[in-house]
């Protein structure tokens, strides 16, 4: 698998495809392969003629671990994908997020909307801004010792995924601690590039999808029926979704 360093930080990616480049950004506790790989998503846009770059979010997948929660602000996980965009000559790309990734895409979206095409915001809604998202129950799951002694529900689904996933534990626990700031409603305001905000109608920790498209001007909102935050990353609905908002993005 290539890789590259952001500074002293090694990020693990992946790049397949011909066409105009769509960048991928996977959420916490998962990887490149969990979010993207495994759902088809990779191989669906391929086949709808685009370059598809993903990359490991650090201290995920086969990306460095660090322990040092500094090290996990959002706006340096979001400048490894500049920065991975820099390593492979990209000077401007669609960008999907989900969940954290989406948090980091929408940074990028505020910060250097230059460099986006587009922004698909995937499993997140108000939560960009108002809280949302797994919180110290969850850190306190992520450093238990096992997973019988977590009895916060949250923290089950999270600790559960990060055993499937084989994370290491410790450095998501510094990512989640590090990664929290929120975007305020001034700055979400203030995004100007095209946005898709996609969450699932049972997901209960991305908040509401329209009070967030309320907000970012000309956004558009996609419902992922029946799928919570977990089951709603491979939806048919939701690649249909994207699929039709890329091609209108010419």
């Amino acid at each position: 698998m290539p890789s590259f360093h952001n500074g002293a930080v090694e990020i693990a990616y992946l790049d397949e495809g011909e066409g105009d480049p769509i960048l991928l950004v996977h959420g916490f506790a998962s990887s490149k392969n969990v979010n993207w790989v495994y759902p088809a998503w990779v191989s669906e846009l391929k086949r709808n003629g685009r370059r598809v770059i993903a990359l490991d979010n650090r201290g995920h997948g086969e990306s460095a671990k660090l322990y040092d929660a500094n090290a996990y602000h959002i706006d340096t996980m979001a400048g490894d994908v500049t920065a991975l965009m820099d390593h492979l000559g990209i000077e401007r790309a669609d960008v999907m997020g989900y969940s954290l990734g989406s948090r980091m895409t929408a940074v990028l979206a505020l910060s250097q909307p230059q460099r986006l095409r587009s922004a698909i915001l995937g499993g997140i809604g108000i939560g960009l801004i108002e809280g949302g998202g797994p919180g110290e129950n969850v850190v306190r799951a992520l450093e238990a010792a096992s997973l019988d002694e977590v009895t916060d529900p949250v923290g089950r689904t999270f600790r559960a995924f990060a055993d499937q996933t084989r994370s290491d534990r410790l450095a998501l626990a510094a990512c989640l601690r590090g990664s929290r700031t929120l975007m305020t409603r001034e700055e979400a305001a203030a995004i100007a590039v095209p946005v898709l905000i996609a969450v699932g109608t049972s997901d209960e920790i991305a908040g509401s999808a329209d009070a967030l498209g309320r907000i970012i001007p000309g956004a558009q909102v996609l419902d992922i029926p029946n799928r919570d935050h977990m089951r709603a990353v491979g939806d048919k609905v939701y690649k249909a979704g994207v699929l039709d908002f890329l091609s209108r993005r010419k």
